[in-house]
């Protein structure tokens, strides 16, 4: 079978959701016995999205090889189930770098080098070299039709089409006007319209707002879309993004596409009952765990993000869905703690602290790490999170006052968090972009410690992107104290693992393993986690 494409495209407004349906999309041809991988394109000029302040572009996704990558990969992976390449994101700034370096070495033979045929050339050629053995390629193209920057993009999916069996999903915004009582489909039409010049007519028109697009409307987009109606598919704001391949499902949406390419169900297909299963335990549990991230970047302005520690709500969701219990996640800028104390985490049957750089909000994460110490509440730290612990525990436990981190005090007696020795002349030279430590590296797990327990095996791998470690001058001091480094790296250099014996509940990673977590398979710690919060649960009920 030869590999086919699908191209998801924006219309009218950026953050709609393409990542969720490009993703739902790959669930629903999954469950009809096919493969499938994806790719996103990021019309940028940034080679990737390392050097982005989380304030702006919101989650930086790692990948098994250490990309920096947009979110939407993270997508992809927990949708399907699978470790997807750097390779599979594409942004204008490799596109040109790439041909500027071929053209350098005379690898165009002396012409000149022009956006027609040489750019589009290039992305067609980064789009069909990740197919490998898929049945199916998912494209999603970053931004909206009428977008300079994604022309480029846009005309190199026209010309797969017309060499490769493929399919065009455009997926627009159908705003609700409250003051005449009507949906609007006239951006709709324009979105498409704005395809149709660069020769692209979608075959599929999935239609995002806040509520749920009626058939007349759908009729309406039919005709001036040139579409049939019933390739117009709904697609709301739902509670759950885990119900959209759900929604689609209902609509027939994964046979439509198949019936597209002429094909059909594959006998034997693993369908959605383990998906839909999951979903129910995730939305309808009458056990409610309260969990609260402590983060940085919460707040920026008056705006509250909700995408910069994305994967780690995801994790957590993922952890519940499999336990059986329904989450109630609350973000909690780390500055708030800073200004009024502890109080406002009383609530919570556990807490976490999530990633981050520089010194903003760290104080308040300090005293956050330490009433969860001090108090026997579940906790997890991540990256960043395991570094505040180090520090927390160093000033509190050990005596040294003024212990922290030379990213944030380069004069303190007790420096517990340096730079990793290998960082230090990348960072005299600048060289910020892709130089930290990224991608999947391996720990071993100290026997009898809970982190082991959790896994359940010795040796680990999980996704790194840190600069700083725990500075190997203190552990001696820090262990006879209490602390136990649970997990190293293989050379015993790095302290990947800490962990409290003694406490429900209290361990920190200098990893993410939120960028392993699926839906359909848990992190396991983030389900060990998840698991000692239900405890606290259950001890405040009696």
């Amino acid at each position: 079978m030869h590999t086919k494409y699908i191209f998801v495209l924006g219309g009218v407004l950026s953050g709609l959701g393409k990542g969720i349906v490009t993703s739902s999309i790959g669930k629903l041809l999954q469950s009809k016995g096919y493969t499938a991988t994806s790719v996103k394109i990021d019309p940028y000029i940034n080679l990737d999205a390392g050097t982005m302040r989380p304030t702006e572009h919101g989650e930086v996704w790692v990948t098994e090889d250490g990309g920096e990558i947009d979110q939407d990969l993270g997508n992809y992976e927990r949708f399907l189930g699978k470790n997807i390449p750097k390779r599979h994101n594409i942004t204008t700034g490799q596109v040109f770098l790439s041909v500027i370096e071929k053209e350098r070495k005379l690898e165009y033979g002396g012409r000149d080098v022009e956006m027609f045929p040489d750019i589009i050339n290039e992305i067609k050629s980064r789009i069909t070299s990740v197919a490998d053995d898929n049945d199916f390629v998912l494209v999603e193209v970053g931004g909206t039709s009428g977008d300079l920057e994604n022309q480029p993009f846009l005309h190199a999916c026209r010309e797969i089409g017309r060499e490769h069996p493929s399919v065009y999903i455009l997926v627009t915004y159908v705003p609700f006007l409250r003051n005449v009582g009507e949906l609007k489909t006239k951006p709709t039409q324009h979105a498409a319209m704005n395809l149709r010049q660069v020769g692209i007519f979608p075959d599929f028109i999935v239609t995002r707002g806040e509520r749920k697009v009626d058939e007349p409307r759908k009729a309406t987009i039919g005709k001036r879309c040139f579409i049939d109606s019933e390739n117009v598919i709904d697609d709301p704001d739902l509670e759950s993004i885990y119900q959209v391949p759900m929604f689609f499902e209902q609509q027939k949406f994964g046979e439509k596409i198949l019936k597209k390419f002429g094909i059909s169900a594959k006998e034997g297909a693993p369908g959605m009952a383990n998906w839909e299963e999951r979903v129910n335990k995730l939305m309808h549990s009458d056990k409610v765990v309260r969990i609260g991230v402590v983060g940085k970047y919460v707040k920026h302005g008056d705006s509250e993000h909700k995408d910069v520690y994305l994967s780690v709500l995801e994790a957590l969701k993922h952890a519940c869905a499999e336990i059986g219990v329904k989450p109630n996640i609350e973000q909690i800028q780390s500055t708030l703690i800073e200004e009024q104390g502890t109080s406002a985490l009383e609530k919570y049957d556990g807490i976490v602290v999530p990633g981050g750089f520089g010194a903003t909000g760290t104080e308040g994460i300090i005293t956050t790490i330490k009433y969860c110490r001090e108090n026997n509440v579940p906790f997890l730290g991540l990256c960043y999170g395991l570094q505040m612990a180090v520090i927390e525990f160093a000033r509190n436990v050990c005596g040294m006052d003024d212990a922290n981190t030379t990213e944030i005090n380069c004069d303190t007696h007790y420096p517990v968090i340096d730079f990793m020795p290998e960082q230090k002349d990348l960072i005299k030279l600048k060289q910020y972009g892709a130089t930290m430590r990224l991608g999947a590296y391996p720990a071993v797990l100290k026997e009898g410690s809970k982190v082991r327990e959790i896994y359940g095996q010795e040796f680990i791998s999980e996704r790194h992107r840190h600069r700083y470690e725990v500075n190997p001058e203190f552990i001696e001091q820090l262990e006879e104290k209490g602390l136990v480094f649970s997990g190293r790296s293989p050379d015993r250099r790095l302290m990947e693992f800490l962990e409290l014996p003694n406490h429900p509940f209290f361990i920190a990673t200098q990893s993410h393993p939120e960028f392993k977590s699926r839906f359909e398979t848990p992190s396991p710690l983030f389900k060990g986690f998840v698991n000692a919060a239900i405890g606290k649960t259950v001890q405040k009920t009696l």
